[in-house]
């Protein structure tokens, strides 16, 4: 399922801030407890707090959290992330880009999101 560009701009703009950063020399540093070739949901904003999922192959479940990094490496159709979360009866997606980007990597999200799925994937 696919997202509509108007659809997610929405979604960020009442709930999720997108951190969204320019392209660098070289990546972010590994949150906490996330080294490369990690998706991590974490309890707090910023990826702070505890560190609630780390995965490497795809994941289906359930499991609350603030904020989100893409820690993956550059790898033929497996190294950017379908995320999927439910948020007040809606259920919602983003593909997030490996760090350093371009383009977001790492979300924050209000009280209340759940996540569901990740799934590896190609370009978004």
């Amino acid at each position: 399922m696919r997202t509509s560009t108007l659809v997610t701009a929405a979604l960020s703009a009442t709930f999720a801030t997108l951190t969204v950063l320019a392209p660098a020399a070289s990546a972010e540093p590994d949150p906490s407890g996330c080294p490369k070739e990690n998706f991590c949901v974490y309890a707090g904003e910023g990826q702070t707090g505890a560190l609630v999922l780390k995965v490497t192959d795809n994941w289906t479940g359930s499991v609350s959290g603030r904020s989100v990094f893409n820690n993956g490496i550059p790898y033929p159709n497996a190294d950017h992330v379908q995320l999927t979360w439910t948020y007040n009866g809606g259920t919602w997606e983003e593909c997030l880009h490996y760090n350093p980007g371009p383009g977001a990597y790492s979300l924050d999200f209000a009280p209340g999101v759940t996540f569901t799925k990740v799934v590896w994937r190609g370009e978004c």
